[in-house]
């Protein structure tokens, strides 16, 4: 099954908390504090390959999560770092924000990686608490926690050159003739489902060739099959655009060829622009006059050379390869995707907000919160202090009151409740 378009759900491993401990041996019952730093979480890490060319494996698993870092231990041991979550995607991936819609990566070459989400830190141990006047802090901080977010990853075939056209003019029959690819070939309109990639040799040179489902009139804005492949023909040097001259389906050769045209260019103004091959089709289905007579009409209305291509006989398979060659050789590589900045992993740590509870407690959460509270262990005197005064410094206090707080209100701060007392 091909599939070329897939939401999925990605996750940063969690940091790894940091921890509370004395030293204590034969030699030294009354240590300072030796807890160690946690690891860090994993992270989410894209990468590209050619060795795959469909979105099939995301057909099921939609769900990626780093490994979450472990936590720090006594004698100053650091926890260790999560390991990565490492996707593996075609090359040709484009990887969309599913909450704004903005596209955050192109993987446009094997080997090219993207890092989508950093894994949370690792909270700090009691030691790293020491200081002159808090010779034995009883507390550590919290590993960071870290979000599932959501992606979108939309395959466009990484090929040099497209073949376009109407259903059943003969593009599957074509590739075969002049790649090593077996596309499904039959004589009826959609025959081809999904592009079909083949890699094809001339002149001691190669080149991929994708073979892109038939369009219709229309296709740009919907109808038929071949509107959802367009963009797998947006990154192509090359088209060669295949019309049907016998007009076997019963279809205007001339009108087919600015039909095409016309759905490219509404699809985009850019893959308008990209050079074409122009081919006759079958033209071992009609005779020598009928084919010379058309091919002076079409360059008398279009003013441009054809070639004749049969895919039943091999007729102009090699001129046609040995052109393309020609002709890839004089165009560059078209650039990746312009990529707006768009800091996708940006971690909020300046929100803050009140809401209540159906029992009137105050709930307050946040991203600032969320940072703050990982430092604070309310069992402890001194921490607990600290929280108190800058709940006041941070302007929470104050936001409360203006929310309606009151002397003996509860308030909640993630999973603390306490009582409010002026």
């Amino acid at each position: 099954m091909f599939l070329d378009r897939v939401k999925i759900s990605i996750k940063a491993g969690n940091g790894g908390n940091g921890s509370t401990s004395f030293l204590r041996n034969a030699q030294t019952m009354k240590g300072g504090p030796d807890g160690g730093e946690g690891g860090n979480g994993g992270n989410v890490i894209f990468k590209a390959t050619r060795m795959m060319n469909t979105l099939y494996n995301f057909r099921f698993k939609k769900k990626f999560v780093a490994e979450d870092g472990v936590a720090g231990a006594k004698k100053l041991q650091t926890g260790a770092t999560g390991k990565d979550m490492i996707i593996d995607v075609p090359c040709g991936t484009v990887i969309i924000d599913a909450a704004t819609n903005k596209i955050i990566a192109d993987l446009y070459q094997d080997g090219m990686t993207f890092l989508a989400l950093k894994g949370g830190q690792g909270g700090h141990g009691n030691a790293y608490y020491k200081s002159s006047i808090k010779q034995a802090p009883s507390y550590s901080q919290t590993g960071e926690i870290t979000k599932m977010r959501e992606v979108i990853l939309e395959l466009k075939t990484i090929a040099d050159v497209g073949l376009v056209g109407f259903p059943n003019v003969g593009k599957s029959t074509l590739l075969s003739c002049i790649s090593n690819a077996n596309p499904k070939i039959a004589n009826y309109p959609f025959t081809t489902l999904y592009p079909n990639l083949g890699v094809c040799q001339a002149k001691g040179q190669t080149f991929v060739v994708a073979d892109i489902p038939g369009l219709i009139e229309g296709a740009s804005e919907g109808q038929g099959l071949g509107h959802y492949f367009l963009k797998h023909v947006e990154r192509v040097r090359l088209i060669i655009h295949l019309i049907d001259v016998s007009e076997s389906d019963g279809r205007d050769f001339i009108e087919d060829y600015y039909k095409i045209n016309c759905e490219l260019e509404k699809y985009s103004k850019e893959l308008a622009k990209t050079p074409q091959i122009v081919a006759f089709s079958k033209v071992d289905l009609i005779d020598a006059d009928t084919l010379k007579q058309r091919k002076k009409l079409f360059k008398e209305k279009t003013g441009i050379d054809v070639l004749e291509i049969s895919g039943a006989t091999f007729k102009g398979v090699e001129e046609l390869k040995a052109l393309t060659v020609e002709k890839l050789s004089k165009i560059e590589i078209k650039p990746p995707l312009e990529i707006e900045e768009h800091d996708f992993d940006k971690k909020e740590i300046n929100s803050i907000e009140i809401t209540r509870e159906d029992d009137g407690t105050f709930v307050v959460s946040g991203g600032k919160i969320d940072n703050f509270i990982r430092g604070v262990i309310l069992s402890d005197t001194i921490s607990f202090a600290y929280f108190q005064t800058r709940l006041q410094d941070m302007g929470i206090i104050d936001m409360l009151k203006e929310r309606g707080l009151k002397n003996g209100d509860s308030v909640k701060i993630k999973d603390f409740v306490f009582e409010y007392m002026e």
